[in-house]
């Protein structure tokens, strides 16, 4: 048997990208390994229920920003708080695509990775 464990995004600013996915996404950290030598920061975060979990890959002599080709992968999100979700994103700006009439909205993260968000149906 395989359980789905984890999915990876590269990020530039560590500390930045914790706290946006804290902010907008009630995610938290679990867990980090960090590398002997300092070149690189793992750092797993998750949801309320556990289930998955986001990695979060800081490399130290990383500058410039991820190439994310065409960005037609993301992460989704379900909730049963679709209004008060997306009143929380506009107000932090970081909706990037609406799709009204399925009634699905995105956002990005810091590094400009989307992240769907999917009323419970």
């Amino acid at each position: 048997m395989l359980t789905f464990a984890h999915v990876n995004f590269n990020v530039l600013d560590k500390e930045k990208s914790i706290a946006f996915y804290q902010t907008a996404l009630n995610l938290h950290v679990v867990r980090e390994k960090k590398a002997a030598d300092g070149s690189f920061v793992l750092t797993f975060l998750e949801d309320d229920k556990g289930l998955f979990q986001l990695e979060l890959t800081w490399l130290k002599n990383r500058t410039e920003p991820y190439d994310l080709g065409e960005a037609e992968f993301h992460l989704a999100f379900i909730t049963d708080e679709y209004d008060l979700w997306h009143k929380k994103h506009e107000e932090m700006g970081c909706i990037c695509f609406e799709n009204t009439s399925m009634g699905i909205y995105f956002i990005n993260d810091p590094d400009g990775y989307w992240l769907e968000i999917v009323p419970k149906r």
